[in-house]
């Protein structure tokens, strides 16, 4: 498992290396203009459950657009309370009942938000690099906490 982290840190780096100092300059401006605009994708590429072993996925991802979050993440976790089925998790968009937003200290951001849906109350905690690098924690009130990896989308493209 050890292996699998330190190659995924790896290939990162290596991204982050090969850029230009312009590209580096230009990234951290896209992502600090996307903060500050409310309007923002974080593709998921790694999940850190309380329980259990951590694990590379794909095709997740958070968005923020002004006061509404769009979370489809996986979860696997023990829920103290959940809906019949394991109910929908952290996959809905809910509108964002409490947002505060550090700005810039260093090379990093620090967010928290706060959105109630009619199976928990959940808090993301959100750490965005000027690289574009991001860590989410979100604490659940029914659910063990969970944490995430990824990159904040700095390409319209994509």
């Amino acid at each position: 498992m050890l292996a699998v982290l330190l190659a995924t840190l790896l290939v990162s780096a290596c991204g982050i290396f090969s850029q230009t100092p312009e590209e580096v300059q230009r990234t951290a401006q896209i992502v600090r203009e996307r903060l500050d605009n409310r309007t923002y994708t974080i593709d998921v590429d790694y999940m850190i459950p309380l329980r259990g072993k951590p694990q590379i996925v794909n095709s997740f991802s958070i968005t923020v657009d002004g006061d509404v979050l769009d979370s489809h993440l996986p979860y696997f976790g023990v829920a103290q309370n959940a809906s019949y089925g394991g109910g929908n998790a952290l996959s809905f968009k809910e509108r964002i009942s409490g947002y505060s937003d550090t700005g810039f200290v260093g090379d990093k951001r620090s967010i928290l938000m706060q959105v109630k849906t009619q199976e928990d109350i959940f808090v993301y905690s959100i750490t965005v690099f000027d690289n574009g690098s991001a860590d989410i924690n979100v604490n659940c009130h029914n659910r063990d906490d969970i944490s995430y990896r990824g990159n904040l989308r700095t390409r319209d493209a994509e």
